[in-house]
């Protein structure tokens, strides 16, 4: 499915403002495709100002559907040759309607139902305006198949959505001051709520009742100011919610939360304005106890796992400070570096765990990780001269699962570069990273390469990774190939000196590899 932006740029010559409009309108429409019991399709015109292309398409939640078919990026010209009026002959019918909105300005109906399609669907244009000119067309399609005689909810939604509609005709809505909405705003079926100018509600879903009724209220709600009833409403403390007050008169587009015996209720409001005056408001209601308390919950999942991983670090930071006590004790120079060696390993473990604690995700940035690990590293191995990791590239988010091994193989790449490549004297060692996708046959994913390269003396000739007794290349191994499921090889430097490259396969944004 081409995303909107690239539709827009394809077919049009819409400009940058137009299109953020758009985009607004396209983010919210699901409201007027609901309470008009129809399917929606927004057409703007063509680049060469010969036809249309329908850019976006919205079907109810509150009724069926007049279309079967996905109509983006379906192409009206004037001249209708390239369309094949049985592919979409609805769309092509009501072709001089669309033409009609565009041309006068205004919403325009059909008399008749249509039943090119096989099921009744009536017809309905709106012009999409945008400061004082007009943008795009939405073409309004009721299927008929389940009609009967409407009840006083689905009044209250067509009226509503007659509102509205007028409101897109004149540029009033999408709202341009319109504050940022909740991760889930409250839709057309949680609950409605019709205010007239004065606030007062004129009608209420019965879903919205039943959420009033949870929050405490005995009274009506018909007849009665919204904001008034809401404050009253209101646990100690939320009525001092200036947010609250505007939402709840239906005054201002903005969204807000009551909080009353346990109960936690969402607002939404919809100023409806005509002509310049406000007429009423929509106010959309939702019941959100149960997803407040799952949030707390996780909330307190994150905080105790983040002190799990503060508490780690203080352990592995006070086993590190036991295994240099005991380095200090021994007279034997080879214990004695096995256990430095140790204190690197398990230092460079507690720097993970150290930014794990200060976020809440298992994701961590790992460039601030390996520049702390090189460093360590290189200051702990080298005795005989200053050594200076310089990084090229950047790791960027890595899940824990991978960033913690990586952490330990870096630090073992480092402190062996600067042991046997540099011979603990002064030298370079240059850390290069790369990331990028997978390609077409991996999708979702990516890879990273890491190469870890020093100018010393460069490998023995008779070295080989397979068998080598050192342990740290032994640890970087099986964590890379056997953990990982990477791939490590180590080979001379052109020029001079040694390189280790390793290349490793990462999953989409949370970077989990699965374990082999």
């Amino acid at each position: 499915m081409p995303h909107l932006s690239d539709l827009i740029r394809r077919h049009t010559s819409l400009k940058q403002a137009d299109l953020e409009w758009i985009y607004s309108l396209v983010s919210d429409w699901q409201l007027l495709a609901d309470l008009s019991f129809a399917d929606l399709v927004l057409w703007v015109r063509l680049r060469g100002d010969d036809g249309w292309v329908a850019i976006a398409q919205m079907r109810p939640t509150t009724g069926p559907t007049a279309f079967q078919d996905d109509l983006v990026e379906t192409v009206l010209r004037d001249d209708m040759k390239d369309v094949d009026p049985r592919s979409a002959p609805r769309v092509v019918g009501r072709r001089a309607l669309i033409d009609r909105a565009w041309e006068e300005g205004r919403i325009c109906r059909d008399g008749d139902p249509d039943w090119s399609g096989g099921v009744p669907v009536r017809e309905e244009t709106v012009p999409v305006r945008r400061e004082g000119r007009l943008i795009g067309v939405i073409q309004r399609s009721t299927n008929l198949s389940s009609a009967r005689t409407p009840s006083r909810l689905e009044l209250t939604y067509l009226q509503s959505a007659g509102d509205l509609a007028q409101m897109i005709a004149e540029g009033a809505f999408p709202f341009s001051d319109q504050g940022p909405l909740m991760v889930r705003s409250p839709r057309v079926g949680d609950g409605l709520l019709r205010l007239d100018q004065n606030g007062e509600v004129v009608y209420a879903s019965p879903n919205a009742l039943s959420a009033y009724r949870r929050l405490g209220l005995t009274a009506d709600l018909v007849g009665g100011r919204l904001d008034r009833t809401t404050l009253e409403l209101a646990a100690p403390g939320e009525a001092r919610d200036e947010n609250l007050t505007y939402t709840a008169s239906g005054r201002a587009p903005q969204e807000a939360e009551v909080e009353a015996r346990g109960v936690t209720v969402q607002l939404r409001s919809i100023p409806l304005v005509i002509d310049g005056v406000r007429i009423g408001a929509l106010v959309m209601v939702r019941d959100v106890t149960e997803l407040r308390r799952r949030e707390r919950e996780l909330m307190t999942k994150d905080a105790t796992i983040r002190e799990i991983h503060h508490r780690v670090k203080n352990n592995l930071q006070t086993v590190a400070a036991l295994l240099r006590l005991q380095a200090r004790r021994l007279d034997v120079p080879e214990a004695r570096t096995a256990l430095d060696e140790a204190v690197g390993r398990v230092g460079s473990i507690a720097i993970v765990h150290e930014m794990l604690s200060h976020t809440p995700d298992e994701v961590v940035d790992f460039d601030d990780i390996a520049d702390r690990v090189m460093q360590m590293a290189a200051e702990v191995s080298s005795t005989k001269g200053a050594v200076i990791p310089r990084r090229i590239g950047g790791f960027g988010l890595l899940n824990a699962l991978v960033a913690t091994p990586l952490s330990m193989v870096l630090a073992e790449l480092v402190q062996n570069a600067v042991e046997h490549g540099l011979g603990q004297g002064p030298g370079q060692i240059e850390v290069r990273v790369r990331r990028y996708d997978a390609g077409p046959g991996f999708p979702g994913s990516s890879r990273l390469e890491l190469a870890v390269s020093d100018d010393g003396g460069g490998l023995p000739e008779d070295f080989d990774l397979e068998g080598t007794k050192s342990l740290g290349l032994q640890i970087v191994r099986t964590l890379i190939v056997g953990e990982l499921g990477g791939s490590l090889e180590i080979e001379p430097k052109e020029g001079g000196g040694t390189e280790v490259a390793i290349r490793l396969p990462l999953e989409r944004e949370d970077e989990e590899v699965p374990r082999r």
